[in-house]
């Protein structure tokens, strides 16, 4: 009898070794020469190798997949393991999530990082998880300030003022122009370079790295570094595919992506600050500014806002950067 349970092992165990991986896919909007697709990358061959190759996941950039809207709804739908996705897309379905989009919500990349590890985050991602039955925020990937361009220097609040600033078509995003007696402009992205090379607006705001690869610089002279927003893509799991593994395997997961966020945020702050120094011997200045007369100003015209993300969520996301200092 042993001896026939021990050939049945031995028949079955090639088939074992060889069983086929469970085919996992993540999307996003992303080119392949940014850190979130290089990252995902590194991300899904790790899990490989640490899951001993049970599974593999194939990563589809550049909207292969869908526009951000369409990811969303099939990450929901559970035709689409992991994605990438901003904030904004987040607060849409769990409102609260909106606190991380508002303008000078956070003073500066430092109080970003003590927020991303906060009790907060996490709780704020256990409320969408509970508002989506189960989709699971596992990582929060850091994507860049957004500063002011133009054809002069803005160093103060009087030099914002009356200033045509080119801003997406949201709300949230023609805040930090209102404050300062700017006049926001909503314009298609596609559109941002010739009317700023025709003088239809005099002036626009994006990350560093976004002002470079859309070569901005070259119809603007002068770059402000306002810091006044602070862009975040956080990384999810399907309720699907979250219910799916086993804790051991979420561990793992969790563990890899978490990891892979962190390179992501490093990364992109460091190309981030080698940009202030790129852009000088490319005719453009870069000015430091005061961003506190900005900031407070902005925080001003928070209040309409406030009753969405909650009162109690708004003080303790101040009161991180108030614990630094």
């Amino acid at each position: 009898m042993l001896l026939r349970y021990v050939l049945c092992f031995l028949l079955l165990l090639p088939s074992a070794l060889h069983a086929k991986p469970e085919k996992l896919y993540w999307g996003h909007v992303y080119e392949t020469s940014e850190p979130l697709h290089k990252w995902a990358m590194w991300a899904s061959e790790q899990i490989k190798q640490r899951t001993d190759g049970r599974y593999d996941i194939d990563v589809f950039p550049v909207s292969i997949l869908g526009k951000e809207a369409a990811l969303n709804e099939s990450l929901r739908l559970g035709s689409v393991d992991i994605i990438y996705t901003g904030t904004s897309f987040i607060a849409q379905l769990y409102p609260p999530f909106g606190i991380t989009d508002m303008p000078y919500i956070y003073a500066g990349y430092d109080h970003w990082l003590k927020f991303n590890n906060s009790e907060l985050f996490a709780e704020l991602a256990q409320g969408y998880s509970e508002k989506t039955q189960g989709n699971h925020i596992v990582a929060n990937n850091y994507y860049g300030e957004r500063h002011v361009s133009a054809n002069v220097p803005v160093l103060t609040l009087t030099d914002m003022k009356g200033l045509k600033i080119r801003v997406p078509n949201a709300a949230i995003f023609k805040l930090f122009p209102q404050a300062v007696n700017a006049n926001p402009t909503p314009i298609a992205f596609s559109e941002v370079y010739m009317a700023l090379q025709q003088g239809v607006v005099d002036a626009q705001e994006n990350p560093l790295p976004t002002i470079k690869a859309k070569k901005l610089y070259e119809v603007q002279k002068h770059i402000s570094l306002t810091g006044h927003m602070v862009g975040s893509n956080v990384t999810i799991i399907s309720q699907r595919r979250w219910k799916m593994l086993s804790p051991d395997d979420r561990f793992i997961f969790e563990e890899v992506l978490q990891e892979a966020a962190l390179n992501v945020s490093q990364e992109t702050r460091a190309h981030e600050q080698a940009l202030i120094a790129w852009f000088g011997p490319h005719g453009v200045k870069v000015h430091h500014v005061d961003k506190s007369p900005f900031r407070q100003a902005t925080l001003q015209l928070h209040k309409p806002f406030i009753a969405t993300i909650g009162q109690e969520n708004y003080d303790r996301l101040l009161q991180l950067n108030q614990a630094e200092e």
